[in-house]
């Protein structure tokens, strides 16, 4: 009996330590939202408002990760080398992942920041659809590295996948080909993606014609563009179609939007 409770009992103490770096995690996380809350009862900042919105879910699972983290040298102290390995290995995954998203719903709160400065409600809203257009691509390239870089970091944490890079360093020139040629379209939309934010032939609520069909640019993402037709249909395009083809843009240089009406009437109408 001796021996069983001996051996049980690092994985106790192990557990013990784990199960109060979570519990004070959590803790922490409800104090510090309930601050948030508390200043955006008293302010009309949309900065506060955003962080409750967009970054609360996160927290909730960074603050016991971080604890967890500074408690490792407690939690690992009595348990098997390769046990405590396993156990960093996955923290240090869990902290990349929740690293990421929370980078990811910042630039959210960013994001919103700028829509509020800028908003497109108002009669001439073309700076603001301009700004609104280089925001939203900006957001989703960044979104985009944020998630390889992370990707990449919890690859590079593991010793095989380190060897296999350097493996493949090795043969730097055929394989840089083979990939080359298989992101080749996915490469190509998203240089199209970041030349229509700095060009910008088209821009968020922009009125355009393109297939024969009149409508409002809806939304742009890095690989396709949601045109909303005036029947409330949606027309879903490429991205390089705003590159390589020619569309008609009403708004290109002004919210005001001139067009030709035709009446029908009978000959016998005064005019």
């Amino acid at each position: 009996m001796q021996p069983l409770i001996t051996d049980w009992h690092p994985v106790l103490t192990a557990g013990a330590y784990l199960l109060g770096a979570i519990l004070v995690g959590l803790i922490l996380h409800l104090l510090f939202w309930r601050v948030v809350r508390g200043v955006s009862t008293r302010t009309a900042t949309v900065l506060d408002d955003s962080l409750l919105r967009h970054c609360r879910r996160p927290s909730l699972y960074i603050f016991p990760v971080l604890l967890i983290h500074l408690a490792l040298p407690f939690i690992t102290a009595g348990l098997p080398g390769e046990t405590a390995a396993a156990i960093k290995k996955t923290l240090t995954v869990l902290l990349i992942l929740l690293i990421a998203w929370l980078l990811i719903k910042l630039g959210n709160v960013l994001e919103d920041l700028i829509m509020q400065r800028h908003r497109v409600d108002v009669p001439d809203n073309l700076q603001a659809r301009r700004i609104q257009t280089q925001v939203q691509i900006i957001k989703k390239v960044i979104n985009l590295l944020v998630t390889v870089l992370a990707l990449g970091a919890i690859l590079m944490s593991f010793e095989q996948v380190r060897q296999l890079g350097a493996g493949l360093l090795a043969s730097a020139g055929l394989t840089g080909l083979i990939i080359g040629l298989a992101a080749q379209k996915t490469l190509s939309n998203l240089l199209a993606g970041i030349q229509i934010a700095i060009t910008q032939p088209i821009r968020l609520d922009d009125v355009v014609i393109v297939e024969n069909e009149w409508g409002w640019i809806e939304e742009i993402t890095l690989t396709y563009v949601v045109v909303r037709i005036w029947d409330l249909r949606r027309l879903v395009l490429p991205i390089n179609y705003f590159i390589e083809k020619p569309f008609q843009n009403w708004t290109r240089t002004s919210a005001d939007i001139l067009g030709t009406i035709y009446l029908y009437t009978d000959y016998t109408v005064p005019v």
